[in-house]
């Protein structure tokens, strides 16, 4: 008694009536309710043999009213073509594809009214948490708080702000710092450029307070007219355009240095093309390293030594924390709290644009 295309779609009665057993026991074997336990398995075994047979599918819609459960998860990212995002969608992802559950993906493009907008709806919507991938045009947002009176779990990736149920994975920006100079350092880089990220980014201080430790630890001289800085209001992805002109600021300077560290790859990439337009070969005469280890910097040329960002592993830890967050919730309310501030610690890849410093 199979259902045509014309005749509409296959519902619960129908695998009932063909099954010959009642819509209510039906509905208890297809949802696994708990009273599914009382049914025989070969009862069980017809009615899913029968609603396959029959190519039903259930009303998720309908469901999620009666369970008063959207199963959807909102994943906000500020810039969906920032590089950075990639691979921690693809570990959100990874994450919840075995699960019931329905990813939301939502591009602010850098707006905070969107982002704000954004917010609205999901609360209109009743999705059941909120993963942020936040680059550094991320401000903190008051609509965050409307959504934790919602006891709403939410986990920011990238970065971290004071708000009390919110958790947050990002990589040791210091220690990522740190592992760049000391892999300068170790090819004998003594006269050393840095392209810092805008002041008043906090990865930025803490990188650069990283590469200082290691600095003093060994005894090397950081010349401030070696020093550079990616202005504070910059789209992500002009970081390319504002390495260029940067390195060729320093070049400027009349100051000799045998390597320069970017604040990260994109900015990298602008400092690798700039020494290249001004005849400077990378490594042979300019090492160049980055920091996050993007899906492009394998690809460049030459190959981008980067210090990585275990992106992939951000965006799991992410899905899984806030899985346990509407797990909590389903027992009690007031459950769902500070899941913890979780550092990474990244490590270098070495490719061709680093190289041991020559006379």
């Amino acid at each position: 008694m199979r259902k045509t295309l014309n005749s509409g779609r296959i519902t619960l009665a129908d695998v009932a009536r063909e099954a010959g057993f009642s819509s209510s026991t039906v509905s208890i074997v297809l949802n696994e309710a708990p009273l599914s336990r009382y049914v025989a398995a070969n009862t069980k075994l017809l009615i899913k043999e029968t609603s396959k047979r029959l190519g039903y599918r259930p009303d998720a819609f309908a469901r999620s009213l009666r369970r008063r459960r959207s199963l959807t998860i909102g994943i906000m990212v500020f810039d969906i073509s920032d590089p950075y995002c990639t691979l921690i969608l693809k570990g959100i992802h990874k994450t919840l594809q075995p699960t019931g559950y329905l990813p939301i993906i939502m591009d602010a493009h850098n707006e905070p009214k969107q982002f704000e907008r954004y917010l609205e709806m999901m609360l209109e919507r009743r999705l059941e948490a909120l993963i942020i991938v936040a680059n550094w045009l991320f401000v903190d947002i008051k609509m965050l708080g409307e959504l934790e009176r919602e006891h709403i779990p939410m986990v920011m990736v990238g970065r971290s702000i004071p708000i009390g149920s919110m958790s947050s994975v990002m990589v040791d920006n210091e220690a990522g710092g740190y592992a760049a100079l000391q892999h300068l350092y170790k090819l004998g880089h003594r006269k050393i450029a840095f392209v810092r990220g805008p002041m008043k980014l906090e990865d930025s201080s803490e990188r650069f307070d990283g590469m200082m430790r290691f600095a003093q630890e060994v005894g090397l001289k950081i010349e401030p007219q070696l020093i550079v800085d990616l202005p504070n209001e910059l789209d992500p992805l002009s970081g390319f355009y504002e390495g260029c002109r940067l390195t060729n600021e320093l070049l400027t300077t009349g100051k000799s240095f045998s390597a320069i560290a970017a604040f990260d790859d994109l900015t990298a990439f602008g400092v690798v093309r700039a020494l290249h337009e001004q005849g400077v070969g990378v490594p042979e005469q300019c090492s160049v390293i980055g920091f996050d280890d993007v899906p492009h910097a394998a690809l460049f040329s030459p190959g981008l030594t980067t210090v990585q960002q275990p992106m992939e592993e951000m965006g799991r830890i992410a899905a899984q924390r806030v899985l346990r967050g509407i797990d909590a919730l389903g027992e009690d309310a007031q459950a769902v709290g500070n899941d913890g501030h979780t550092r990474l610690v990244p490590t270098v890849t070495v490719r061709e644009s680093t190289g041991r410093r020559r006379k």
